[in-house]
């Protein structure tokens, strides 16, 4: 087994025909077929069905697959690993950010690869923490910028670069609550709050600080995945929101006593023992540039 036969076996999945697929892989119809039925013949399996002129990957075909193209995205990756990005560079750029980061990182990021690295694709996916780590573990995406006291510890995945950010209640400019020189948590609670879903931890925070009325499942009255949809409710209305003080800059920051001292903690999660991607030395300067910045 090579790693040209995994290539043979990615593009014609891709394309899902053999006269197609080796065409795009400037080889002849007969040698792409040999190259898969001797991948087939090493692996003791049907990977495609051949249904007529067309042809379907089998459930094995489909398992193959995906192992086939990260063991290709790997032995890229290790190729380049000894020197840094240029701008003649292309490739792909699969990164999930939560919440916060996403807010923060999104347009920073396609701007930063648009300009300096412009032959690049550069996907971006927003979700929730538990989803992008499953995204990650199948090799859907390449990295992700997270909370990660919301990431459950696992030996198959690297964190670093870490960032700490203040969070904090904030509110629309001219809401009641804007210009006191106080603001009790009984102030906070008696409007709408709205956050991204919450830690255990930070939820632990709420309930020392404040008692159990802070707990977010009795606090939080809108939630969601999106900051940018809660910022545009607490600008809108008397919404009161929990976030990270840096994603929403023009809002009001709310003195509440007792101070609510919670930090994020966002970092740069990979798969563990894996080559590093060519382009994440870019995204940690980004992380620094956007974030770090932010969080001092």
């Amino acid at each position: 087994m090579t790693l040209v036969q995994l290539r043979h076996l990615i593009a014609l999945a891709r394309v899902g025909s053999f006269v197609k697929a080796s065409d795009v892989l400037c080889m002849t119809q007969p040698a792409l077929s040999r190259s898969i039925k001797s991948l087939e013949d090493e692996l003791g399996q049907l990977l495609f069905d051949r249904i007529g002129k067309r042809i379907e990957l089998t459930a094995f075909g489909q398992e193959v697959l995906v192992r086939s193209q990260a063991l290709v995205e790997e032995a890229e990756q290790l190729k380049h690993s000894g020197r840094r990005l240029s701008a003649d560079d292309s490739g792909r750029i699969r990164l999930g950010l939560s919440s916060g980061p996403g807010a923060m990182l999104s347009a920073p990021l396609m701007a930063h690869f648009a300009k300096h690295f412009p032959k690049f694709h550069v996907d971006i996916v927003r979700a929730n923490t538990s989803s992008l780590a499953q995204m990650l573990r199948d090799r859907q995406l390449d990295a992700l910028v997270v909370d990660i006291r919301s990431l459950r510890p696992a030996p198959d995945l690297k964190v670093s670069h870490i960032v700490e950010m203040d969070g904090t209640f904030m509110c629309r400019r001219g809401h009641p609550l804007a210009d006191l020189p106080k603001v009790s948590f009984k102030n906070v609670a008696s409007y709408p709050v709205a956050s991204t879903p919450l830690s255990d931890e930070l939820a632990r925070i709420l309930v020392e600080r404040y008692g159990e009325r802070a707990h977010p499942d009795v606090l939080v009255k809108f939630s969601s995945d999106e900051i940018s949809h809660m910022i545009q409710v607490t600008e809108q209305t008397d919404t009161v929101l929990l976030a990270i003080r840096a994603c929403a800059p023009h809002l009001v920051e709310l003195p509440v006593i007792p101070p609510l001292k919670a930090k994020a903690r966002f970092g740069l999660v990979t798969v563990a023992n894996k080559a590093e991607a060519l382009f994440l030395p870019e995204v940690r300067r980004l992380i620094d540039a956007v974030m770090g910045a932010a969080g001092t």
